[in-house]
Formats: structure tokens, C-alpha cells, sequence
């Protein structure tokens, strides 16, 4: 191993040392309350969450904006299907390539590294795995470049030849991106395992920004080909560049080397091949939602606006608590702490489950308004926020099932485990490709999300069941008393909505929309928070306690906890 490598390694070492202890040692004042915004921060698993959990908001805020704008410029319609549909190309590609969690499997890679005190040799291996990797997805992708129509005419039969070379010509524009977004995630990766999350939290904010700047710079000129021009933008300088950045102050150096027979792309290869070579309904759900959706006019725009608005709560709940808790995971893996392992592990999954209960009553109740007031303009009518908010409600009853698997998938990876969920999603999705056909012939469009929720929730089940089995996680560890007071507590609170709502004026106009948001708001908040308190569940405490930092300065090192 190169000797400035290792110097490099050693003085990273001791400044995160030194960082970590005067945290530590620092006195409970204003700064010290927020220095867990600086770049620099070292993590514990709550302070991880919360501010992926800050950032995957915000993202989805401007990204609410980005969806507001897109509907206003092209509404829900032949341009937005092919919009949408140019993005999964591009997304198969990485998936089937790099299993599409490059990040995830390094993560468990270089913890192991770090925790042998093989810094410098870890940092050897992830020169040669992004070196390796960068020159295959850049084949892929020059292949992909050449055969782009084909791929739309197969994958999108019901795109008629205008549709199809529209779509192809923002595939094309989208494919380049792939590459940044992998060697963005593989320099994400070098932070979070030293428990650095501040780059990788403003690398989303950035990609959503491009979007909406591509269109309101370039739509009078471009048409809808300038959100992809966007997104390309945005990966560069929001994935890849930032992430970059943030790795070299942490003391990573890339050099070009390829070494087929490095000792770490080999382990590399052995984790992520199950995932390369598996698909996962998490992935081809959306996929498939849009093979049998591109037969109608509209259909992929309005399923694909009601995900990405989906998305927000489940991002924040799943995405984020999952990626904040994989670094704490493989950690106390890698130190044979089984039995905190799964405490750990079931800590967070009682918490995603109580609080997606509770945010699914919100969501269902309140899908109307809330889907009108934040997309109704423009190109985008009456009728398709109608439509839009029906699927919306129907994804947001699989809310909690979304977020636990993130968690339950994570677990595996900690354990080093990607074997085992690979063959599990690979037969789920498998399986789900006729189950979608069927329910979409039988009920159309709301068959498809139907079919969308049943498919998640049979893979989160068939993944705590595999976990317990191998005796990594026992599925009797869950918290239920907590989980049916929060089921209580969501039932009554949107119920409480349902019957304020005959109330309240029913005028399709933004302000009847505010009234019966802010109102329905306030009825569910206190409702929630009344049953909660009246069964004697333990999360308000939590969560006030949390919030206050109780749980925070003490707990380096800690496994993952609360929401996390």
C-alpha cells in the first residue's frame, strides 16, 4: 500500500478523532446545539436521521414545486408521459448494472475496512471498484444511446411514433447522467461511513433546482426536453460534483486503476451481484406501472404524479431514516453485536410503522385538496387532480409497508447478507407482472395502484419473515401494543376528517382548498395526539424528547434508535 496514502488515512484519522472528542467535550451552549449542521459533523444514528429527514423534506418541498411547474408548463398529457417514461432507461440500466444501491454495499465494504484499521487499503479498493464500474455503465450507456428507440418501442407499445421519438430524444439527454449519479453515490459513501451526512443531504436540493431551472430557463426553447437537460445538469453538479468535493475533505484521493483481481472489488462484486442480477418491485414497480399504463392519454403523467407526491412522506420516512441507520447497522454487525442489531433494527421499524399510520390517515383524507391546490393550473385540470388524488390515497395506504422494507432490506445489507433479498424480490416481482396485467384489466388504471400497494406489502412481510428466520431479527420483537395505539389513533383521525369535510364548503377553488387542509390539519393533529396520549402510547414523549435533544449528545456510537 502506497505510504502517502496511508498518511492521508492517518491524519484524517486524527482530525476526526480530535472533532469527535471536543463534540464530546463541548459544553451545551446555542453552537453547540447546531453543529450538527456543519459539513463536518460527525453523526450519532438520531442526529443522521433528523437531518436526512430535513433534507429528504426540503427536497421534496422544491420537488412539490418542480411537479407544480411541470403540470403548469405541460400539464398531464402525451408530453409528460414521454417525460416521464424517458427516465427509465436510463434508471434500468444502473439497476441492472450496479444494482442501483452502489452506496449501500460499499457502506458495508469500507465499514469493514475501518473497522480492521485498513483505511488505506479500503481507499485503494474503492479507487479500483470506481474505476472498474465507470468504464462498464460507460459502455452500457453508449449501447444504450444507439438502441434508445428500440428500447421504447418494446417497453412502451401503446406510445404512438410522436410519443416514442420524444421519449427517445430525453432518454438520450438522461442516459449521461447515470454516471454521475454512480460515482456520486460511491463518494457519499466515503462520508457516511466516517458519519458525515451534511453533502449527501444538499446533493438532492441541488438536482431538484436543475429541473425547475431547465424548465423556467429553457421550455420556451426546448419544449419539455428542458427538464431533461435540467437533470442532467443537476446530477452533475448536485451528485457527482458536491459529493466529490465532500469526499476530498475527508481525505479520499481517486486514481485511476483497474485490478481485476483486487481483493475488494472481488467483495465488492460478491455483495452487489445479488442485487445486480435480482429486481426488486421497489424498482420495477414503477416500470411496470408504466407498460400498461402507456396505452392511455395521460395515464403514466397522472400515476407518476401521484408517486412523486407519494414520495415526499415516504422518502422522509423510509429513505431517509434507512440510509441515516445502514452506516449503525453494518457497524454493530461488523462488531458482532447481534442481539443490539435487532433491537435496533426493530426500534425503527415500531417507529416508521406508528408514524406512516398516522401520516396515512392525513394523507388519505386530505389526497383531494391537497393534490388540487398543489397541482391544478395551467395544462393540468379539474379532471386530472381528480384522478391524480384517487391514486394518491390508494399509495398512501401503503405507506408504512414502503418505508419498513427500506429498513428491512438495509438490514440484510448490515448483516452482509444481499444474497437472500435477491432471490426473495426477484420471485415478488416475477410474480407481481401478471398480478399488475390482471388487476389492470379487471379494474383499469386504480387496479394498477391497487395492485402497486398488495406487491409492497407482500415483499415487507416476506422480508421480516426471512430476517427472523435466519435469525437476524425477530419479528416478535415489534413493538404491537405501540402499533395499535397509533392505529387507533390514525383510524380516528380520519374519520374525524372525513366527517369535518361534509362541513366544509366542497367549491373546487384554491381557498376552499386551504380551508379544508387547515382545518383537517388541526382536526387530525389534535385527534392524533388526544388518542395517543389517552392509550398511553410512549410517542409523544419521544418524540418531544427528541426534538428538545435529550437523546442526542450522549449517544456516539449508539445504535440506531427512535424514528432512525
Amino acid at each position: 500500500m502506497p505510504t502517502d496514502a496511508r498518511l492521508r488515512m492517518d491524519e484524517a484519522k486524527q482530525v476526526e478523532n480530535k472533532s469527535a472528542a471536543t463534540q464530546s467535550a463541548a459544553p451545551r451552549t446555542g453552537a453547540r446545539r447546531w453543529a450538527w449542521l456543519r459539513l463536518s459533523h460527525q453523526h450519532t444514528a438520531f442526529s443522521a436521521t433528523l437531518l436526512l429527514m430535513a433534507s429528504t423534506f426540503l427536497s421534496r418541498i422544491i420537488g412539490l414545486a418542480r411537479e407544480k411547474i411541470i403540470a403548469y408548463f405541460f400539464g398531464a398529457g402525451s408530453q409528460t408521459d414521454a417525460y416521464r417514461a424517458a427516465f427509465q432507461l436510463p434508471e434500468m440500466i444502473t439497476y441492472l448494472l450496479v444494482g442501483g444501491v452502489a452506496s449501500i454495499t460499499i457502506i458495508t465494504l469500507l465499514s469493514h475496512y475501518r473497522e480492521q484499521g485498513k483505511e488505506a487499503e479500503g481507499e485503494e479498493a474503492l479507487s479500483v471498484i470506481l474505476s472498474t464500474m465507470l468504464l462498464v455503465l460507460g459502455a452500457a450507456i453508449l449501447l444504450a444511446e444507439i438502441f434508445a428507440s428500440s428500447y421504447t418501442r418494446i417497453f412502451f407499445p401503446g406510445f404512438d411514433a410522436e410519443k416514442a421519438a420524444l421519449c427517445t430524444r430525453m432518454t438520450r439527454i438522461l442516459l449521461p447522467g447515470q454516471l454521475f449519479f454512480f460515482a456520486g453515490g460511491i463518494l457519499a459513501a466515503v462520508q457516511m461511513v466516517r458519519k458525515q451526512f451534511t453533502y449527501q443531504a444538499i446533493a438532492p436540493l441541488l438536482y431538484n433546482v436543475g429541473i425547475i431551472a431547465g424548465a423556467v430557463l429553457l421550455a420556451r426553447y426546448c419544449g419539455v426536453s428542458s427538464l431533461a437537460i435540467g437533470a442532467l445538469v443537476g446530477a452533475t453538479a448536485g451528485w457527482f460534483l458536491l459529493n466529490a468535493i465532500g469526499a476530498y475533505r475527508v481525505g479520499m484521493r481517486f486514481r485511476f486503476h483497474l485490478d481485476l483481481s483486487h481483493p475488494g472489488l472481488r467483495e465488492w462484486l460478491r455483495l452487489s451481484i445479488p442485487l445486480m442480477i435480482g429486481v426488486s418491485l421497489v424498482t420495477v414497480d414503477t416500470w411496470i406501472l408504466s407498460y400498461f399504463a402507456s396505452h392511455g392519454r395521460g395515464d403514466i403523467a397522472r400515476l407518476g404524479y401521484a408517486k412523486r407526491l407519494f414520495s415526499t412522506p415516504m422518502a422522509i420516512l423510509g429513505q431517509a431514516a434507512g440510509a441515516a441507520s445502514l452506516p449503525f447497522f453494518a457497524s454493530l454487525a461488523g462488531k458482532g453485536r447481534m442481539k443490539e442489531f435487532a433491537a435496533s433494527v426493530n426500534r425503527s421499524v415500531t417507529r416508521i410503522f406508528a408514524f406512516a399510520f398516522l401520516l396515512s390517515a392525513w394523507m388519505i383524507a386530505l389526497a383531494r385538496p391537497a393534490v388540487d391546490l398543489i397541482l391544478r393550473g395551467g395544462d393540468f385540470h379539474s379532471s386530472d387532480a381528480t384522478a391524480t388524488a384517487l391514486y394518491f390515497a390508494i399509495f398512501a395506504g401503503s405507506l408504512c409497508m414502503w418505508a419498513a422494507q427500506a429498513i428491512y432490506a438495509r438490514a440484510f445489507y448490515a448483516a452482509g447478507n444481499t444474497l437472500t433479498p435477491m432471490v426473495a424480490s426477484t420471485l415478488i416481482a416475477a410474480i407481481s407482472i401478471p398480478f399488475y396485467g390482471w388487476m389492470f384489466h379487471r379494474m383499469g388504471v386504480v387496479g394498477l395502484a391497487l395492485a402497486s400497494d398488495i406487491g409492497i406489502t407482500v415483499q415487507t412481510v416476506v422480508l421480516a419473515l426471512l430476517l427472523n428466520a435466519r435469525g437476524l431479527v425477530e419479528a416478535r420483537g415489534l413493538e404491537f401494543s405501540e402499533l395499535g395505539r397509533a392505529l387507533l389513533a390514525a383510524t380516528t383521525s380520519g374519520a374525524g376528517i372525513f366527517f369535518l369535510a361534509r362541513w366544509l364548503p366542497a367549491a373546487e377553488t384554491y381557498r376552499a382548498d386551504l380551508l379544508l387542509l387547515t382545518c383537517g390539519s388541526a382536526a387530525w393533529f389534535l385527534l392524533c395526539w388526544g388518542v395517543l396520549r389517552a392509550t398511553g402510547s410512549t410517542l409523544p414523549q419521544q418524540l418531544i424528547a427528541r426534538l428538545r435533544g435529550r437523546a442526542g449528545n450522549g449517544a456516539a456510537g449508539r445504535s440506531a434508535e427512535g424514528i432512525a
